[in-house]
């Protein structure tokens, strides 16, 4: 019987349904196989909107909207802010976590790999 895999501080791995998950709330985000970013809800944000010029003039120390857009990944269903992206104009969102799914479930079925407390470790430090 496997548990979830915390990857990030909002985001876990459900290796038995293999979907993400938020981690607050347990919604399935998507699966597994997927980019979580997907199943997020997405909110575009300006860069002045959260970060304030640091002195006056043409450089300010700020993002210039012109060369970056943020954007903010968020639960659907409890609304946890899950990621923020900071991209190019017309970049695609990156696809920052990407498993070997079938690998992972064969070694956590040969018992190579366990999952205790949300983390995924060598079986051979659980008998240490």
């Amino acid at each position: 019987m496997h548990e979830r895999i915390r990857f990030t501080e909002y985001l876990d791995l459900d290796m038995n349904d293999e979907q993400w998950h938020c981690h607050d709330c347990g919604t399935a985000l998507i699966g597994a196989r997927e980019n979580y970013k997907r199943g997020c809800l997405v909110a575009e944000r300006m860069p002045e909107e959260i970060h304030n010029p640091v002195i006056e003039g043409e450089y300010t120390f700020a993002p210039d909207k012109d060369w970056v857009r943020i954007l903010e990944f968020y639960c659907p269903e409890c609304a946890r802010q899950i990621e923020t992206e900071y991209l190019p104009p017309g970049h695609p969102i990156t696809h920052d976590i990407e498993l070997d799914v079938d690998s992972l479930k064969a070694r956590l079925a040969k018992g190579e790999l366990v999952i205790r407390d949300g983390k995924l470790i060598k079986a051979v430090e659980v008998t240490q």
